[in-house]
C-alpha cells in the first residue's frame, strides 16, 4: 500500500468515525483551462482530465455516503466559449457517458440531470437521456449534473410555470418556499450541504442560487484536474467541524 493510498484510507476512516457527512454535496470543478496551459497542452486535454477526477470524486463521494454529488459541468454562459472548445466539450461529455454509464449502474448510481438538454445536440442529448432511464431505477447516490443550466433563468422559469398554474388554477395568496421549489429543476433532491469550487476563484456563477442559501462554502486553490480522493475527503473534514446554524446562535444549538 502506498503512502497515499493510505492516507485516503485514514482520511476515509476518520469521515466515517465523525459521522455528520454532508447529504448533498455540489461542485464547481474549475480549472481544467488554466491545467493544460501551464503544462503547454490545448485546453480540452484538460477537460480531459477533468472526467477523470470526476470519476475519482464519484467513487469517494460514495465511499463516505453522500446521498446526491452535483456538478456543475456546463454553464449556459459556456457556449460563449471558442466553438472549437464548445464542440470539443460536446463530444468529450458523449464519449464519457457511454464509456461511464454501465459503471454508474453497477455501482448502484442514479444519474440525473438539472438543466435544459433540449439545447445540447442530439449524439450526447440521445446518450443522457439514454443513461438517465439506464440508471433510473437505482437508489444508491444520485450524481446530478448541472448541464447547460443558469440559476438565474432557473428560478425565472420557475416563476413562470408557477404564475401560468395560478392562472389557469384561479389560485390566490401567497407563495411559500416550499411550492416554489416545486417548480425549481432540482425538485425531489435536498438542497445542498457544501459547496466546494476549485481553482482559488471565489465565486458561485450562477450556480443553484436558491438551492445554495444555507450551504457551507469552500474554496480550494487546487485546480480541478490535481483534486482527488485525498483533497474531497480533506475537504468533507473541513465541513463536518463546522457548525451549522441556520440563522440561530451557538447556545441556541447546544440546548
Amino acid at each position: 500500500m502506498t503512502t497515499k493510498t493510505a492516507t485516503v484510507d485514514q482520511l476515509r476512516d476518520r469521515l466515517l468515525q465523525k459521522g455528520n457527512i454532508p447529504e448533498h454535496v455540489a461542485i464547481i470543478m474549475d480549472g481544467n483551462g488554466r491545467w493544460a496551459s501551464s503544462r503547454g497542452l490545448d485546453r480540452i486535454a484538460g477537460h480531459e482530465e477533468g472526467v477523470r477526477a470526476v470519476r475519482r470524486t464519484v467513487e469517494a463521494a460514495s465511499n463516505v455516503g453522500v446521498r446526491v454529488l452535483s456538478l456543475y459541468v456546463f454553464s449556459q454562459e459556456n457556449w460563449r466559449r471558442p466553438l472549437g472548445e464548445v464542440r470539443s466539450l460536446m463530444h468529450l461529455l458523449s464519449e464519457t457517458i457511454e464509456r461511464e454509464v454501465d459503471d454508474l449502474h453497477r455501482n448502484n448510481v442514479r444519474l440525473r440531470i438539472t438543466g435544459d438538454l433540449s439545447e445540447i445536440p442530439p449524439g450526447p442529448r440521445s446518450g443522457l437521456q439514454r443513461a438517465i432511464e439506464q440508471t433510473a431505477s437505482n437508489d444508491g447516490m444520485t450524481l446530478n449534473l448541472a448541464l447547460n443550466y443558469g440559476g438565474r433563468r432557473e428560478i425565472l422559469r420557475a416563476v413562470e410555470r408557477l404564475l401560468a398554474h395560478r392562472l389557469s388554477s384561479g389560485k390566490i395568496g401567497p407563495v411559500t418556499a416550499e411550492e416554489f421549489e416545486s417548480y425549481l429543476l432540482t425538485h425531489g433532491i435536498p438542497h445542498p450541504d457544501f459547496l466546494i469550487r476549485t481553482s482559488g476563484e471565489q465565486r458561485i456563477s450562477n450556480f443553484l442560487l436558491w438551492q445554495l442559501a444555507y450551504a457551507e462554502i469552500l474554496f480550494s486553490d487546487i485546480l480541478w484536474p490535481d483534486f482527488d480522493e485525498e483533497e474531497f475527503y480533506l475537504a468533507l473534514l473541513d465541513y463536518v467541524n463546522r457548525e451549522r446554524r441556520f440563522g440561530r446562535t451557538s447556545g441556541q444549538l447546544s440546548r
